[in-house]
This record gives C-alpha cells, sequence and structure tokens, in this order.
C-alpha cells in the first residue's frame, strides 16, 4: 500500500473513531494505519476544535452568560464525539471504584450501564471543563485557543498507546490501538504541543501542556495496575482529563 493511501485509510479512520462525521469506513486496520490514525488524532477533531471555538466566539457576542455559553459549546463537541469520551470517563470511573478484583472491575466497565462513580466523575470533569471554559468566551484570540485545546486533548492518545502500555484486553478498541503510538513521536508531540503553547502564554502555555501530559500519564499507570492495561475507555477518560486540564491552566490567562 502506497505511503498516500495509507494516510488516507489513517485519517478516515481518526475522523471515524474519533467524531460523528460521514466518512467511509476503513474496514482493514494495519498496524500502520492505525499508527498513522494515532499520529493524526488532534488534526482529526479539527472540525470539533472549530466547531467549539466558533460557539465560544458567537457566544460572547450575545448577553447569554458565559457559563450557558461553555456548556453549549461543550454539548455541541459531545454531540460531535457522540459522548464516546465521556462515556469512557464514566466507565473507568465505575471500574476504579466497582472492585479491587481485576477481572469484576473491566467486567463493570464493559457493562455500559453508569454507576454513582461513573455520573460524578462526568458531572465534575464537565464542571471543570465549563467552568474554565466559559473564560474563553468573547474574543477571536481566545476562540481560537479554546478549539485548540480541543484538539490537542486528543494527544492523550499517544500517551495512552504508546509502545510500553498493554492492553487489558485481548479484544476490542484497546487492542487495535494499544501499542501503536512510537515512543519517540509521543515525547516528541507533546514537546512541539509545549512549544506551541509558549505562543499563549510564554510559561503558563508550556506548563498546561506538562500537566495535562502528567493527569493523562497518571490514569495510564493507574489503569495498568488496576486493569492489567488500558482499554478504549481509558482512551476517553484521558481524553476529557487532558481536556480540562489544558482549559483549568490556561484559564484567565489566554488574552
Amino acid at each position: 500500500m502506497s505511503r498516500p493511501a495509507v494516510v488516507g485509510r489513517s485519517l478516515r479512520l481518526a475522523l471515524g473513531t474519533l467524531t460523528a462525521l460521514p466518512v467511509p469506513a476503513v474496514l482493514r486496520v494495519t498496524p500502520g494505519v492505525a499508527t498513522g490514525a494515532l499520529v493524526l488524532a488532534p488534526l482529526a477533531v479539527l472540525p470539533l476544535g472549530a466547531l467549539v471555538g466558533l460557539a465560544v466566539w458567537a457566544g460572547g457576542e450575545t448577553p447569554v452568560p458565559s457559563l450557558a455559553v461553555a456548556f453549549v459549546a461543550l454539548a455541541l463537541l459531545a454531540l460531535g464525539s457522540r459522548a464516546l469520551h465521556l462515556d469512557g470517563l464514566s466507565d473507568v470511573a465505575d471500574g476504579l471504584t466497582a472492585s479491587y478484583d481485576r477481572e469484576r472491575s473491566l467486567a463493570v466497565m464493559k457493562g455500559g450501564t453508569a454507576g454513582p462513580a461513573g455520573v460524578v466523575a462526568v458531572v465534575l470533569v464537565l464542571g471543570v471543563q465549563a467552568a474554565a471554559l466559559a473564560t474563553f468566551v468573547g474574543g477571536a484570540r481566545s476562540a481560537v485557543i479554546a478549539g485548540t485545546a480541543v484538539c490537542a486533548s486528543r494527544a492523550a492518545l499517544w500517551i495512552t498507546c504508546a509502545g510500553p502500555v498493554p492492553p487489558a484486553r485481548p479484544d476490542g478498541l484497546g487492542s487495535t490501538f494499544t501499542r501503536r503510538a512510537p515512543v519517540w513521536w509521543t515525547l516528541l508531540g507533546w514537546a512541539a504541543l509545549a512549544g506551541a503553547a509558549a505562543l499563549v502564554h510564554p510559561w503558563r502555555g508550556p506548563l498546561a501542556v506538562g500537566l495535562a501530559a502528567f493527569v493523562v500519564l497518571l490514569l495510564v499507570v493507574r489503569a495498568v495496575r488496576r486493569f492489567g492495561g488500558v482499554t478504549g475507555d481509558v482512551f476517553g477518560a484521558t481524553i476529557e482529563l487532558a481536556l480540562a486540564t489544558l482549559l483549568l491552566a490556561l484559564a484567565g490567562h489566554h488574552n
């Protein structure tokens, strides 16, 4: 398969997995295509980042309270991603609190129903995201930064799917993408994000990126210890936590 063909299939796979955009299905996922989809993850969600940025900017031109605008923007983001990442966050919270038995925790996560811990996790994380995003409502520059944060949060997959991180199950979404992100790309990619974030704020920008990477790494380590590896739910949970961390760390320091 030619390199352009691999890139095209990788982009379609990333779009189909991370967004609700209608794209032709990728019926055969090779290791190269899976790796390419992970590398392109932040780029694939540009439409969602643009949607959030537009909502934040447009909301600032109305008398609607900033917090309400932020919740609308997050609702659009959830619709644009089929709320899969929020579902993953809920399942991981339930799995971590259900039992110290690995198989029991994995069964709870696979069940699909939201328990008390899952509901609380989603409410708290969405609340943090909304409160932080509300500070971005207004100018065009802030809107662009908010949209970019949405894209950057998908770089959580570079850590979650890095070479040393094992899958918790031999099947499912986790087995398709786990161990497909090269370690060198993970390090280089996050370093590049930190450098780009310096354009937002000379030290708070890189700090925000560093904190997001640290939070993602903490959850990945916890998942490996509790579940024996990561799952598709862990992918979603790390994305939501990365977005919350980025927005919170940059709140009020982006104008």
